[in-house]
């Protein structure tokens, strides 16, 4: 049976997250069921990671095993019209080695939060990022930042559902920069890390953020951390500002695929 490698973009807001539940709409069932209007009996998809409600991606990865072989623009065109009219989509198709496994052969995983401050309503990002109402401070959430880097217990920052057999992860990068726009402010967090813990970045973003208003202390997140204690943890930022955005592989397995080109006429 040949092996697809499937990158996918969608919008998380009408989604009951990314795995599959009976009587919810999710991201991982609309793609299966999309995919059985092609072969009926196929097992399904396997993500390199799950996603919460309303979480966005524009890189997450999937595998499938497909019962026959099938040209990489006709799945991929085959997949997306059964999709329709949901804010999913397959951008990248490529036939890997029965070996690859979007999860397990993951060695990365980076995440976007995106947060905008202004006190009039952002139209135009609604459901696409946090707002807040008050000023933040770059500086200030670097310097808070800088205490959440390398490898510790981050029993804080999990949520108490989360059921990762340890609470110790590695954090590869949280680094923070602004964009200007024209009203207000908007900073963009990228988080890098093998694996996440459940809720990790969005409480990392959820404590920086009275950082950078000024009422918490940019070492108080060091005390949170060392704490390893979940109520020490600042407010969990909603989940409309955050996005899947790249998983890396040993080997980039979509250097040869299809990837969604516009076709001349």
């Amino acid at each position: 049976m040949p092996r697809y490698a499937l990158k996918i973009e969608y919008h998380g807001a009408p989604f009951a997250g990314w795995q599959r539940q009976p009587e919810l709409q999710t991201v991982q069932g609309a793609i299966e069921a999309a995919i059985r209007k092609l072969e009926a009996g196929n097992a399904g998809i396997t993500a390199a990671g799950r996603t919460d409600a309303g979480v966005h991606a524009v890189g997450q990865v999937a595998h499938v095993d497909m019962a026959k072989s099938w040209d990489l623009f006709r799945l991929t065109e085959a997949i997306n019209h059964h999709l329709k009219p949901l804010p999913v989509a397959i951008v990248a198709c490529a036939q890997v080695d029965d070996d690859f496994h979007a999860r397990f052969g993951a060695l990365e995983r980076q995440y976007l939060f995106s947060v905008v401050a202004r006190r009039s309503l952002a139209v135009h990002d609604q459901g696409l990022v946090w707002q807040v109402r008050q000023p933040l401070d770059l500086a200030r959430m670097k310097e808070g930042a800088a205490h959440l880097l390398g490898r510790h217990d981050f029993t804080t920052f999990r949520s108490t559902k989360c059921q990762a057999d340890s609470p110790v992860r590695t954090l590869d990068e949280l680094s923070i920069r602004e964009i200007a726009r024209p009203v207000g402010q908007e900073f963009e967090f990228t988080i890098r890390a093998r694996s996440f813990l459940h809720n990790q970045v969005r409480s990392f973003v959820g404590t920086l953020e009275p950082v950078g208003a000024g009422w918490v202390h940019p070492n108080e997140v060091g005390e949170m951390l060392r704490a390893a204690d979940r109520t020490a943890c600042g407010p969990v930022a909603p989940p409309q500002g955050l996005y899947l955005k790249h998983v890396v592989y040993p080997e980039d397995p979509f250097k040869d695929a299809y990837k969604g080109e516009p076709m001349a006429d």
